[in-house]
Parts: structure tokens; C-alpha cells; sequence
């Protein structure tokens, strides 16, 4: 049964760079096949709800979400999909106001979905699926993820306020660490072809002078291709065939971090200095437990690799605490790991049981209290070391991306991953200039545009 096609859409992001990235390529879809994007959602005639489930905190956050816009826009045809869609979509079915779940395996026929007159988009493939009518209210379009072998386009769309688009190239993940519930609702890793990526980056870079490369797992970018290609051949494409001034990596796991992928980032000028090595512990019976692919040894040689390559280079890593069985040695073992190591920034999260993993299995859980305390302990390491880190910065001249203009002081990016507040006229976001670092004051950095 169908129903009238929505003439206005609006579209909410929950987690990963990879998940902005689908949820900015569903909104230029619908968006060209006429649907009007809006930026309320109680002002949109359906709303697209685009979930992460890494945690159950996410989870929770995207149900709250669906019940807020429920009840603010209680005539909202309201889509949910995602990661959290594609794991447990009776969940989401049972929410008021849902009227689809879409999983990640069917999130590129959304267009067909809402609005199935076909159309030629330019930059991606057409989509050919037209659901439009075929799951009632309270239904799903859900599939078995682990069987796609190709990764399905979405155009890169607008940076839905940001101004630096995010690229995805890659999709899925091959790896089974104990903790993550990802690979079984994003399927195993697929590639972007790189004729495809070069013609998305040409598509955007007269509108913004940076992009941002990203992945579920971004490093294993090529291995299902043809020839077997690696990250750094389609970054030298890129230098080669694109004009884009500045691209920056995303996450990028530790084995993955090349001596050839350090050396091209130090190289050029137009690639930021920039490197995120994911690290969740720096204890070796703990990433046993976890079943990661490296030991402390390759990941302190490849973060040593990346600064003596890049001496301002801003370096940063995830690090969980609280994996069960973490003891206070092992904890230890990341402190003291990370105050040696030259890191700028870290994201601290504290481990939280999936249903589904192995790791939800073990009995030895580590209390909240201790999580809290642990977490405290890093947040306030890392906070020392950036601090430390920018006034050594103090009288460098760097290239930085304009966030937002506005009248007096402006925002902006540095390639090394430094937020910036720049005095004078307010200039346009997306734009790339040249900033000095005046001085820091607490955690805000004061520059001067010198271009």
C-alpha cells in the first residue's frame, strides 16, 4: 500500500564519520530526486534517523531521539536506519511513529524508498530499486549484510553544516575483535573503485578545498580490488588526478600505517598531518583479549615512524578502559604508555557489553566506579599533554580550514588537528588560509591569518 510522496525530508545522524558520510549521500539523494531538505525535523513531512550501535549508550540515544521527534512532529513519517537498524529492527518497530526500518544492507535504495521516480545523479551510480509501498508501517528492509561484496554508492553529499565533506571509500570490516559488534551489522570489507573516488573528490573540490577520506576500515581500502591495491596508491591518484587542496585521513588501524603511506603524507603539502591510530589498551594481554592485530611494540614503532616523519603532526588514538578483566597493572600499562608517547588528543570511552560479541561473555566486568575513575585519569593526562603540545605550536604558521566566518573571530581546523580561533574579517567556511599561532588560553588557541 502506498502512500503520498513526502515533499520535505530532514535527516539525523548518530556515530562514525562513516555513518555522517551515508547520512549526507541519503540526503543529496533524496534532495535530487526532489524532496525538499529541511534542517527542523518538526518542520519535515519524514524524517530519516541514520543510528550507530557501537554501544548501548547509542542505542539508547537513538531511541530517545525517535521518541523526541515523535512527539514533536507527531505527522512525521519517521525512517530509521543505520547500524542499529540492521541489528535489532524489531527494536525500532515497535518505537511510535516509525514507519520503516532500513538496515545498512538496503540503505541505498532509500531514494527508491521515498521517492522512486528514477533519476541520473551526478557523481554516483542510480540507484534501480524502488521500494516505494513495498513494507507496511512497522515493517523492515533488512538483509544479510555478511553476503554484499561490493560496496553500493552513495553520492557525497552536502557536509550537512560542516565544511569538509566526508569521502567513504570503504565499508565493512574483516577484523573480529571481541568487543565490536560492527562487522556484523556493516558486513565484510568492500571497496570504493578508485575511478569513483577521483570522480567524487573532482565533484567537490571547487566547493571545498577539503576532504576527508573515510572508512570502516579505512586501511584496508583496496584489498577486495582487482590487482589488490593499497590506501597509499589511491592517495598518490589523488595527489595525481584531483586538484583538491588538502585531504585528510580518518581512522586508520596500526598495521595499517605503511612507512609508504607516512612518507607520502609528509611529502606533500596537500595532505593534512594528521594520524588517528586507533589503541584501546596499551597492555598486550589486554589487546589478546581483545583480539587486535598488533602488540605495543608495532604500534609504538609506527607512532615513532609518524613524528620523526612529522614533527608538528597532530597524533591522536582511541583508548577504552574497563575491558573485562582489566586489572589495575594492565591500566597502568596504557597510562604510562600514554604519557610517553607523543600524543596530542585522545577519545576515552569506557567498554560497554554488545550482545553478540565474545567479549559479552566474560564475568570478570569491571565496576562503573573504576571506569569512571580510569577515564578520569586519561582525560586529564591527554588534556596536560594538548595543552603542552599547542604552546609549542606558539609563532608556527599552518595551513587551517575555515569552519565557520563570523564578525571579529573566526574558527578553524589546522592540518594537525588543532581547533583555532582567528581575529579579523570573518571568512568563508570551507576555505583553506594560512594561520599563525598567537598563544593558547586554556583549552582555546588564538591565531592570526597570515595569507
Amino acid at each position: 500500500m502506498g502512500f503520498p510522496v513526502p515533499r520535505s525530508f530532514s535527516v539525523k545522524n548518530f556515530g562514525c564519520r562513516a555513518t555522517q558520510a551515508d547520512g549526507a549521500g541519503i540526503a543529496a539523494d533524496l534532495a535530487a530526486r526532489g524532496l525538499q531538505p529541511v534542517q527542523e525535523h518538526r518542520r519535515a513531512d519524514v524524517v530519516v534517523v541514520n543510528t550507530c550501535t557501537v554501544t548501548s549508550a547509542a542505542d539508547r540515544d537513538a531511541r530517545k531521539s525517535v521518541n523526541r521527534i515523535h512527539r514533536e512532529n507527531p505527522d512525521a513519517e519517521i525512517l530509521v536506519t543505520g547500524c542499529y537498524a540492521q541489528r535489532a529492527p524489531q527494536e525500532l518497530a515497535a518505537l511510535g511513529g516509525v514507519r520503516w526500518v532500513v538496515g545498512n544492507s538496503h540503505k541505498h535504495a532509500i531514494g527508491g524508498l521515498l521517492a522512486p521516480q528514477l533519476v541520473q545523479i551526478q557523481g554516483a551510480e542510480t540507484v534501480s530499486l524502488a521500494y516505494h509501498g513495498g513494507i507496511e508501517a512497522g515493517g523492515s528492509l533488512v538483509g544479510d549484510i555478511s553476503r554484499q561484496t561490493a560496496l553500493h554508492p552513495l553520492p557525497t553529499g552536502e557536509p550537512l553544516g560542516r565544511s569538509r565533506p566526508n569521502v567513504k571509500v570503504q565499508d565493512g570490516c574483516d577484523n573480529r575483535c571481541s568487543f565490536c559488534i560492527i562487522p556484523s551489522v556493516r558486513g565484510r570489507s568492500r571497496s570504493a573503485a578508485a575511478s569513483s573516488v577521483i570522480r567524487e573528490v573532482r565533484r567537490l573540490e571547487d566547493d571545498y578545498a577539503e576532504v576527508v577520506l573515510t572508512g570502516i576500515n579505512l586501511g584496508r581500502w583496496g584489498r577486495d580490488l582487482n590487482g589488490r591495491p593499497r590506501l597509499p596508491d589511491l592517495v598518490q591518484a589523488l595527489l595525481d588526478r584531483t586538484s583538491v587542496r588538502m585531504m585528510r585521513l580518518s581512522s586508520v588501524e596500526p598495521m595499517d600505517w605503511s612507512a609508504r603511506l607516512v612518507g607520502l603524507m609528509a611529502s606533500s603539502s596537500r595532505i593534512a598531518r594528521h594520524v588517528h591510530m586507533p589503541l584501546q589498551s596499551a597492555s598486550d594481554s589486554v589487546l589478546r583479549r581483545m583480539r587486535r592485530r598488533y602488540r605495543i611494540r608495532h604500534y609504538e614503532s609506527r607512532i615513532r615512524l609518524a613524528r620523526e616523519a612529522m614533527p608538528l603532526a597532530g597524533i591522536g588514538a582511541d583508548v577504552m578502559v574497563g575491558f573485562p578483566g582489566e586489572s589495575d597493572e594492565e591500566f597502568e600499562q596504557t597510562r604510562a604508555f600514554v604519557e610517553r608517547m607523543p600524543f596530542t588528543y585522545l577519545h576515552v570511552f569506557s567498554y560497554s557489553s554488545r550482545a553478540g560479541t565474545d567479549a559479552a561473555g566474560h564475568a570478570d566486568h569491571v565496576t562503573k566506579a573504576v571506569k569512571r575513575r580510569r577515564s578520569r585519569i586519561l582525560r586529564e593526562l591527554i588534556e596536560w599533554k594538548n595543552e603542552s603540545f599547542r604552546q609549542g605550536l606558539a609563532g608556527a604558521t599552518l595551513p587551517a580550514t575555515v569552519l565557520e566566518g563570523r564578525r571579529g573571530r573566526s574558527r578553524a581546523l589546522t592540518d594537525n588537528f588543532i581547533d583555532v580561533e582567528v581575529s579579523g574579517a570573518p571568512m568563508s567556511p570551507g576555505s583553506l588560509v594560512r594561520v599563525r599561532i598567537d598563544g593558547i588560553e586554556g583549552r582555546r588557541t588564538f591565531a592570526s591569518r597570515v595569507d
